[in-house]
């Protein structure tokens, strides 16, 4: 038996009273039909019947609710009522299906918000907190029309954004020069007494405590001097912190510690977050603070975690969730038909630092992942596994990017790097030569797309040496020659003050090198504040970087903390991104950007001159999907006891896909919190909460269309239509 009916037969709170109480006496025709229903299915025709009459005359909204018309220009035409009217239809059509909650480890959630209304309304009890009766509320109001959406004035806009100053302001810069003395002196201390030591780094004999602040000044500029003396503990963490964290957030690190959750936080990552906290920047660094400290809810989930992607789970001669079958589990990963992920067995399994939210956090709770960094090193049989992988894509029919990441691809060192770069040059030129024997329509695509996934240019941009640059500029050249055009290094900067004068310099040489640099920014809690998204991405424009993705975080109840519901995704996304829309007059020449790497900086600056906008927004807002493939093409179609919102999403119809999402179907999502409790958290870090009004009624979102500049460029020849290394289950 379902653990729902018991719900039955839980009184409501107080609290969860009062809210109802609100909302009947908004809806006298609502309080009508509860109270004369004699059961819930009473209760949902009655609701049906009065929403459905007048929803009929509206055709457009009428055909996209019955999934009969669909995509981002019908989408466009849905009014706020629409919206409404649309979820309390799917509420209804979806009463009582049970969808598996993984972020409560598996228990049933049933949803069928009528009948906790009725339950509430008849009985007093049907279990439902006040989080849920607070969305109702929100959505009566909005389906009568008197819950409309204002959207936010430009000068509001910038308002919010100046909240947020860059790291390269210059109070900020001194900030840190603050934090990277305090750090320094802690290091000396502890070199001095014998409790950290290092066969590379050390002082020599009679130095005294000036030269060996000079000593050290000069280490810091060297990447591996950071990796070395990376903090790996509570106790140190708040030491390099001045001592600043609190008693409770120290007991849920040492909690962490006890539960195996790695710490690797390098010093200069550490040197970015306030002790001193400036009267002109309070709050300004949660977003990156977040990052370094984690949550109870992670603490408390970790041996517990799921795998979000189900793709990256594959057993051996098995295709994945997506139809592909891979070489190597741990290696290779597939979604879509012309990308692979390629995750070397070298110390680019690692990262400068560990992100709280990180996506892998599956991985290092198995222990696949971790920051032992000898052990990380390549193994004498890792060339011969990465030239089988290679020779596996020399024959896929469809492949033609290739993304290197981790852990992170900079990890790596330039020998192992060199190396791999040297085998995907290999393969391509393969490939193209493999072509000329076949004949038109039969030709396999060319590889004309190579990324490199890291997070060091921002986590540790001293890794950025002039040796990397030679390896990255001259495989740029070979090749350029055999007809790759488009050479990526993608980032994840999480803030505007973690665009620091230092990381400003190593992306000026990456884009020296001829590669273009995108950025990929997780929308967590604190990111998601009013005006930060923008002004990212116009401090990232600043520097050269053009924005790719804005991802919903991903995970279960690990990453509640760091959750931002994707109604509040959809909401600065249509209230707030659009003061960067390019028109569409400038796609031409925003498709040639990557072509003209070097230029970048010149680029962007003279499309934002003339086409007169703050920034370029040239990133997409989507989630990945615990299925196939990335989306924000959803429908709320129910809704927990808790005020959790239950998504449906559609795929993504502005890119290839495996087959396999024809027999897949919609991926459903339990949200990890409900609004009240986002706006709750928003509250607490000191929001205005009433300047996120309009998010209870963002309850459908469609996904944007791909930019020019992120489309392959044309063959001169017709690819193959057969899909190899694939295997679709009858």
């Amino acid at each position: 038996m379902p653990a729902y009916p018991q719900l039955d037969q839980i009184a409501i709170t107080v609290r969860a009273h009062r809210v109802l109480k609100q909302l009947l006496q908004e809806n006298p025709k609502l309080d009508e039909i509860m109270r004369n229903a004699r059961n819930e299915t009473e209760a949902l025709i009655g609701v049906r019947n009065w929403i459905v009459a007048d929803f009929r005359k509206r055709s457009e909204a009428y055909q996209f609710y019955k999934y009969e018309a669909h995509g981002r220009e019908v989408f466009d035409k849905l009014d706020w009522q629409d919206f409404a009217t649309i979820r309390l239809l799917d509420y209804i059509d979806n009463a009582g299906k049970e969808y598996e909650d993984l972020n409560l480890r598996g228990e049933i959630a049933v949803s069928n918000p009528i009948k906790m209304i009725w339950l509430a309304v008849t009985y007093g009890n049907g279990g439902a907190k006040p989080a849920f009766f607070k969305d109702m509320l929100y959505l009566f109001r909005q389906y009568r029309g008197e819950y409309t959406c204002q959207m936010p004035s430009k000068e509001k806009i910038e308002e919010w954004m100046d909240r947020y100053p860059s790291g390269m302001d210059p109070r900020i810069v001194k900030l840190r020069e603050e934090n990277r003395e305090r750090i320094i002196n802690i290091l000396i201390d502890k070199m001095d007494k014998g409790e950290i030591t290092d066969l590379k780094y050390f002082f020599e004999e009679g130095m005294s405590h000036e030269q060996k602040f000079l000593k050290v000044l000069d280490w810091w500029e060297d990447h591996m001097f950071h990796l070395r003396f990376a903090v790996r503990s509570p106790q140190l963490l708040n030491e390099m912190l001045g001592n600043s964290l609190d008693p409770d957030t120290m007991k849920i690190l040492y909690e962490a510690e006890e539960a195996g959750i790695p710490f690797f936080v390098n010093p200069y990552y550490l040197s970015l977050l306030h002790v001193r906290v400036p009267y002109f920047a309070i709050g300004s660094d949660l977003a990156i603070r977040y990052y370094v400290l984690y949550s109870k809810q992670l603490v408390e989930e970790f041996g517990n975690i799921k795998a979000w992607e189900k793709e990256d789970i594959v057993k051996p001669g098995k295709p994945n969730a997506a139809g592909w079958i891979l070489p190597t589990h741990h290696i290779v990963h597939r979604r879509y038909p012309e990308v692979a992920i390629f995750i070397p067995s070298t110390m680019g399994r690692a990262c400068g630092g560990l992100c709280a939210s990180c996506q892998r956090m599956y991985d290092f709770q198995n222990g696949h992942l971790n920051f032992n960094l000898d052990k990380l090193k390549p193994k004498e049989t890792w060339e011969e596994r990465m030239k089988s992988i290679m020779r596996y894509w020399e024959n896929d029919t469809q492949l033609r990017d290739i993304l290197i990441t981790g852990g992170d691809a900079f990890m790596s060192s330039d020998h192992s790097l060199k190396k791999i770069l040297d085998a995907v040059y290999e393969m391509a030129r393969n490939k193209k030569t493999d072509n000329e024997k076949r004949a038109d329509g039969e030709k396999h695509a060319e590889m004309v797309r190579v990324r490199l996934g890291t997070r060091l240019p921002v986590y540790l941009p001293q890794r950025i040496t002039p040796e990397l640059i030679t390896i990255l500029k001259e495989f740029k050249t070979r090749a350029s020659e055999i007809g790759v055009k488009q050479f990526l290094i993608q980032t994840h900067i999480e803030s505007p003050l973690e665009i620091t004068p230092e990381v400003a310099v190593a992306v000026k040489k990456l884009i020296f090198a001829g590669w273009t640099v995108t950025n990929q920014h997780v929308f967590t809690s604190a990111s998601s504040r009013r005006g930060h998204t923008n002004k990212l991405r116009q401090c990232l424009n600043d520097i050269g970087i053009l924005t790719y993705y804005t991802f919903s975080v991903k995970g279960y109840m690990e990453n509640s903390f760091n959750f931002a519901t994707n109604a509040r995704a959809v909401q600065e996304q249509v209230e707030e991104k659009p003061m960067g829309k390019i028109a569409e007059e400038y796609h031409d020449s925003i498709k040639e950007f990557p072509m003209n790497a070097e230029e970048m900086v010149d680029n962007i600056n003279k499309l934002r001159k003339e086409a007169g906008i703050p920034f370029l927004a040239t990133d997409r807002n989507v989630l990945n999907l615990p299925g196939v493939g990335k989306s924000m093409t959803y429908r709320v179609i129910g809704i927990t006891r808790y005020g959790r919102r239950i998504l449906e999403f559609d795929h993504d119809g502005n890119r290839n896909h495996s087959p396999i999402i024809h027999k897949m179907g919609k991926v459903v999502i339990i949200e990890s919190k409900s609004i009240s409790e986002y706006l709750n958290q928003l509250e607490e870090i000191g929001e205005d909460i009433s300047e996120y009004e309009s998010i209870w009624g963002y309850s459908i979102g469609e996904t944007e269309p791909r930019l020019s500049v992120y489309e392959y460029p044309d063959y001169d020849f017709k690819v193959v239509d057969e899909m190899t290394n694939l295997k679709i289950p009858e």
